[in-house]
């Protein structure tokens, strides 16, 4: 390695440090630094330098090698978030560009028990076994593979057996318990406890939505395609998917007391009785109004934001402006346009122009 490159190592190497030093090992979520491009290759920076508390520390030094996947977790959960959230007063906004150090990688949202850090740390468990069951069933690892429980059987009356890859969505979820669920006995102080209890039901919710929507896949064996006889496995579905049925949980979110006795239960009384499930968003605040920009916990506010002046949805001027009214400007597109082959050889092409009134919020 040359001068160069051992220099910009050790720089981004002193700004790890720099937020290893502002936030504590024990702090969740440092790890979610890992799914943003600008901040290196976790593999070369080793286990010792990367945002990660002690017990994550361990698990990295003995498996190294799930180094990949954990990023491309983080980067999966970071992108999905963003997509869900594109349109919304609050779009999933990352302080990637800041120092390292700085703030939160999700800024106020990532400890404010609302109903968006809910959805932060579901989406960011579910990347996180969706990426390392694929790299399980691609064999880029040795202790996981396939679903060898489902290598035998079927049904013969039927015409078919099981065969193939199935992702091993359980081996996923089991590593993404153990790299993110952090001990609650391990914290002190009553709102922490509610608070990481809550992180960690939605951590569960996020491994549950990766397998429920797990899917069978079959191929056809026969003579002229006559599928006398078909082999079938099971298959993780498209992320894109998977953050669908999170956004839904969050639009339909449990508000949980502040008060934990045995268990969490809802904050309102008259609903006690119906009880919690595993795959519920649960969240212990009400949300800020993302509206306007507060500098205090980061919130931009929505001025600026481009708005769709037709759309009666989330995106509509309407709602993400929060009734300020919006500024109309029109922009300029040229573009190359009907082109066509010439023989011989090379393509002739038109030089289009059109205007596009682009809408902001005030």
């Amino acid at each position: 390695m040359d001068r160069a490159a051992l220099l910009g190592l050790s720089r981004l190497c002193a700004l790890w440090a720099a937020l290893l030093a502002l936030f504590p090992c024990g702090a969740q979520g440092n790890w979610m630094w890992l799914g943003i491009a600008s901040f290196g290759v976790p593999e070369k920076l080793g286990c010792a330098n990367l945002p990660l508390n002690s017990r994550q520390k361990e698990l990295c030094k003995r498996k190294p090698y799930l180094l990949p996947s954990i990023g491309e977790g983080a980067r999966l959960g970071i992108q999905e978030c963003r997509s869900q959230f594109r349109h919304e007063r609050w779009n999933c906004l990352v302080t990637a560009t800041a120092q390292p150090g700085t703030s939160p990688l999700f800024g106020y949202e990532l400890s404010s028990g609302t109903k968006e850090t809910a959805f932060i740390y579901a989406v960011m468990a579910a990347g996180l076994v969706h990426s390392v069951t694929r790299s399980c069933s691609a064999g880029n690892m040795t202790e996981c593979s396939c679903d060898t429980t489902l290598q035998n059987g079927g049904s013969a009356s039927e015409g078919w057996h099981w065969g193939g890859c199935s992702d091993d969505v359980q081996y996923g979820m089991w590593f993404s318990r153990k790299f993110l669920d952090f001990p609650i006995k391990n914290t002190t102080g009553k709102e922490s406890k509610v608070l990481l209890a809550m992180n960690l039901h939605n951590n569960e919710a996020g491994r549950q939505a990766v397998a429920k929507l797990m899917s069978v896949d079959c191929r056809c064996h026969g003579v002229s395609g006559s599928c006398a006889v078909k082999t079938c496995w099971k298959t993780m579905s498209s992320f894109e998917k998977i953050g669908h049925l999170l956004k839904d949980k969050y639009e339909n979110s449990v508000q949980i007391s502040d008060k934990i006795k045995r268990k969490m239960r809802r904050r309102e009384k008259d609903q006690r009785k119906i009880p919690i499930r595993k795959d519920d968003l649960l969240y212990l605040n009400k949300s800020p109004n993302y509206c306007v920009e507060d500098k205090k916990l980061g919130i931009p506010g929505t001025q600026g934001r481009e708005c769709n002046r037709t759309s009666e949805g989330a995106d509509g001027c309407n709602l993400l402006c929060c009734g300020r009214g919006y500024n109309t400007h029109v922009v300029r597109h040229v573009e190359r346009c009907e082109c066509k082959f010439i023989w011989c050889c090379y393509v002739r092409c038109r030089r289009c122009e059109s205007m596009t009134d682009v809408h902001t919020c005030k």
